[in-house]
């Protein structure tokens, strides 16, 4: 039952509720989320969500949305959000193909003011929005609220000091701190003091006696002595200090999950502020739900907590590349007493958060700062390590300049490990990673690798850091492959040479990737068809195996290429270029690619299927081609 949630559908609706009516509707909304992630199989955030429910209220009981300004960093923490401004009845379909996203989305409600997928981001987006209010002559609210991972972003940080610099009014930071450890009687002590200083009689007052103690002998000496005490003992209860360099008034910290102190708290700046404003509030992630709090990892996506066990006799799931990737790092970590990895706060999606327990000193969590860890990596490799970064291909695109200038321009040897390469799934447009071909394929010296199964995956893997004269880049996508060995000796592959899988002599498929298996599905279906096709995985997107491709274009009906990256720049512009310098572009067919567009969330099959990077799809893109080529 949900009776209290059932009356709210808009954030005005929380406005009439009594204590004990928001009481039940905190409950309620914990219990509307776990049934929400059981409903779509687990994979939502669960955890970061049931942190906010008292915070997420108290900002739409007490400001105006959307003409306050509400940001949400990262916004996986938005769910409560979007059930109070009008979007519950919806919310089954979250992350799902067609259906709301996981993230904020500007398309999806005017609630919804800035999307975003990556960290950091909010306090800039808010900021500009404050300078955007003010030049129109208008005085309504902008608040970023932003969790202390997100807060480690040097963006954000950069943001802290241009708000502090232009003292934006009505502008307020929200740090929802879910990991810091505060003793309850610091923590009340803490709230005590906090509550004092926004109290608008101890401001006032304090400004009176200044006033006076100013003239009295000595009083200004004495007045500025009594403020460093009291400003010493406080910085030891709280860090205000910090935030205040940046110009901020510093508020805090509060518990997030008392939503009378969360409301007293926000009333009470908004009152007073007359720059910009931190406030920090301490809550828990899984906050209510005991499983879930239990163990707030796992429960980030509420896959884990939430899933049955197998049926006795069900197959073990395969390894994802995550999985493999991984267990491969580990053994060169073992194995070779100069490969270490940088990831950024990215310890579980990359699978090494177990690698880090076995080897702590070898493993570096740099946090969510994408470009110092590529800078880092580069540090280390002029020191004769062999720096793995293993960086989701949709994050490593922020630390772009660094890979220029500190790893490329110096060609030094960093391997960059970029997981979740091509379709993510799930997780939408933010994080699909259908860039990084294009973006690297342009830079001198450095090779672009991807494995067609996870035995080859280990290779390359191996094979970059194995090369010692320039960068490697190594891509690979989310979730399992098909299911190569995982205990084979890892070898190298020459740098620049593909392989042929299956020959045919009417047409070439050419696959870079997770492609490749599915090209060698399509050469099946066009056998059917009377189409005899030859198989390469590429398995280099630079530098291009070019004796093999220009052989083939010139022995065979033409090539078609696969890849799950966008076509402008991307590998079928590799392949084309390298025939046009060759002579034999007429060898070219096409190009099969990610579309020139950004793609919204999805099954990974069904986003395969939708832009023919499937097996079907494949097979009656090469036919087309053949029929096209044979009516000029």
């Amino acid at each position: 039952m949900t009776a209290i949630l059932d009356r709210v559908d808009k954030p005005a609706d929380l406005r009439s509720l009594s204590s004990d009516e928001l009481e039940q509707l905190v409950r309620e909304v914990r219990d509307f989320l776990v049934d929400t992630v059981q409903c779509i199989g687990g994979g939502g955030h669960l955890a970061s969500n049931l942190g906010v429910v008292e915070l997420s209220i108290a900002l739409h009981r007490l400001f105006d949305s959307p003409k306050d300004k509400i940001l949400w960093d990262v916004s996986h923490q938005i769910y409560v959000h979007k059930i109070l401004t009008g979007r519950k009845d919806r919310m089954s379909t979250i992350r799902q193909y067609q259906g709301l996203s996981g993230f904020a989305d500007r398309k999806e409600s005017p609630h919804d003011l800035f999307g975003a997928g990556h960290a950091g981001t909010s306090i800039s987006a808010a900021l500009g929005m404050a300078v955007g209010r003010d030049l129109r002559g208008e005085d309504n609210w902008v608040i970023a609220v932003i969790g202390d991972g997100a807060m480690t972003a040097g963006m954000a940080l950069e943001g802290m000091n241009h708000a502090g610099h232009l003292r934006a009014k009505n502008f307020m930071v929200i740090l929802n701190d879910n990991a810091m450890s505060i003793s309850p009687n610091v923590g009340a002590l803490s709230r005590n003091v906090n509550k004092l200083r926004v109290d608008p009689l101890y401001r006032s007052a304090k400004r009176e006696v200044g006033s006076i103690v100013e003239h009295l002998p000595l009083g200004r000496q004495a007045w500025d002595a009594a403020k460093r005490v009291k400003n010493s003992m406080r910085d030891l209860l709280v860090p205000a200090s910090f935030w205040e360099q940046f110009g901020f008034e510093y508020y805090g910290p509060i518990d997030g999950h008392d939503l009378h102190e969360v409301e007293e708290t926000i009333t009470a700046i908004k009152k007073v502020a007359g720059r910009p404003v931190l406030l920090h509030v301490l809550t828990e992630k899984g906050h209510g739900i005991p499983e879930a709090a239990a163990d707030p990892i796992k429960s980030h996506s509420g896959t884990y907590w939430l899933k049955k066990p197998a049926a006795p006799g069900t197959p073990a799931p395969l390894p994802t590349y995550s999985q493999v990737f991984a267990e491969a790092t580990q053994e060169l970590i073992e194995s070779d007493r100069r490969v270490v990895v940088v990831t950024a706060a990215m310890l579980e999606g990359t699978g090494l958060a177990n690698v880090a327990k076995k080897h702590p000193t070898r493993v570096f969590d740099v946090a969510i700062a994408e470009q110092h860890a590529v800078t880092f990596a580069a540090g280390l490799a002029t020191q004769g390590i062999r720096p793995i970064a293993a960086i989701y291909s949709t994050f490593l695109q922020r630390g772009f300049d660094s890979i220029v200038h500190d790893v490329v321009v110096q060609n030094l040897p960093v391997v960059f490990a970029m997981d979740r390469a091509g379709f993510v799934g799930d997780d939408g447009k933010t994080h699909q990673g259908f860039v990084d071909i294009s973006y690297l394929r342009c830079l001198p010296n450095m090779v672009i690798a991807a494995p067609k199964d996870e035995t080859e995956l280990r290779d390359l893997l191996y094979t970059g850091v194995m090369h010692e004269t320039g960068p490697f880049a190594l891509r690979y996508p989310r979730g399992a492959g098909p299911g190569a060995p995982t205990n084979l000796p890892m070898k190298a592959i020459p740098i620049g040479t593909g392989e042929v899988l299956r020959e045919g002599a009417d047409v070439t498929l050419v696959g870079f990737g997770a492609p490749v298996m599915e090209c060698l599905k399509a050469a099946d279906i066009l056998e059917e068809a009377g189409i005899h096709a030859t198989v390469v995985n590429a398995r280099y997107a630079k530098p291009l195996d070019e004796e093999l491709l220009v052989g083939l274009a010139k022995s065979t009906g033409g090539l078609v290429t696969a890849e799950e990256n966008v076509r402008a720049g991307g590998f079928g512009d590799a392949v084309l270029s390298l025939l046009a310098d060759h002579g034999v572009a007429d060898g070219f067919l096409d190009a099969i690619a990610m579309p020139d567009a950004i793609v919204d969330h999805g099954p990974q099959g069904t986003m395969r299927k939708l832009y023919q990077l499937d097996a079907a799809g494949i097979a009656a893109r090469a036919q087309a081609a053949l029929a096209a080529r044979r009516s000029r």
